[in-house]
């Protein structure tokens, strides 16, 4: 939990503005920066791109006067939430371009799995932790979650995100809500079509998302889980597997 100030950040890609896709800001126009890096490997990873270090040498060390420059550009210096993402976005010094973001009135989002803590976890305007279900080969260190939601000290929107590809995904984000339920939570059915990391124009089996989307709401409602709240991938929806929208 070192200082960010003047360190370097990890930037596959920035892009939008574009509606944010998934969880709580579904909808929402969005800037989104995602950082390159990543300390987990999920078996079903959408964004390899931003994740295996094969494709380090496409990522850009930028400074947060540099990417902020970009968001504006983006933005067209209209205020707008702009989406941390990654890879593990709070593996990256980003606290200085919260903090520069905000002096200009715009709003910052992170998801994140929930196991690297930071201290700027606070200032952040909508926290996203999305631990990650058996499906993933992951397994979540619930000491380090723990530390996040210390580290975001109530002041963010805080919400659980997490990805449902089968029961045993199910259960674990029964048992997640359970742990937690003070947070609400947001159930995604899984995208087991997701993109080679240097083809975004892979073909997207959206019935079977689909399918497994109707499996979900069926789930919840025969067990009466109705905190819940199930959401698709709209980005997906409209535009498959293309990245930078």
């Amino acid at each position: 939990m070192t200082s960010d100030r003047s360190a370097e950040i990890r930037i596959s890609e920035i892009f939008g503005p574009t509606i944010q896709g998934e969880g709580v800001l579904i909808g929402l126009p969005t800037v989104f920066v995602r950082t390159g890096g990543c300390d987990y490997r999920c078996s079903w990873c959408d964004s390899l791109h931003a994740v295996d270090s094969r494709y380090r040498d496409e990522w850009r060390a930028m400074s947060a006067e540099d990417v902020w420059r970009e968001i504006t550009r983006l933005s067209g210096g209209k205020s707008v939430m702009v989406s941390l993402s990654g890879g593990n976005p709070a593996i990256q010094p980003l606290g200085e371009l919260i903090a520069r973001g905000h002096r200009e009135g715009y709003r910052f989002a992170l998801e994140t799995q929930g196991s690297v803590a930071r201290d700027w976890f606070a200032d952040l305007d909508v926290l996203v932790l999305s631990p990650k279900p058996p499906s993933s080969s992951m397994e979540t260190d619930w000491q380090a979650f723990d530390t996040c939601l210390r580290m975001s000290e109530g002041r963010p929107q805080t919400v659980l995100k997490i990805v449902v590809f089968d029961e045993a995904d199910y259960a674990y984000a029964r048992a997640t809500a359970e742990r937690y339920p003070h947070l609400p939570v947001y159930l995604q059915p899984g995208n087991h079509t997701p993109p080679p990391a240097d083809d975004d124009d892979a073909t997207i089996d959206i019935d079977g998302v689909m399918e497994r989307m109707r499996w979900l709401v069926a789930k919840i409602t025969e067990d009466r889980w109705f905190e819940a709240r199930v959401l698709p991938q709209l980005h997906v929806l409209l535009w498959g597997n293309k990245r930078g929208v």
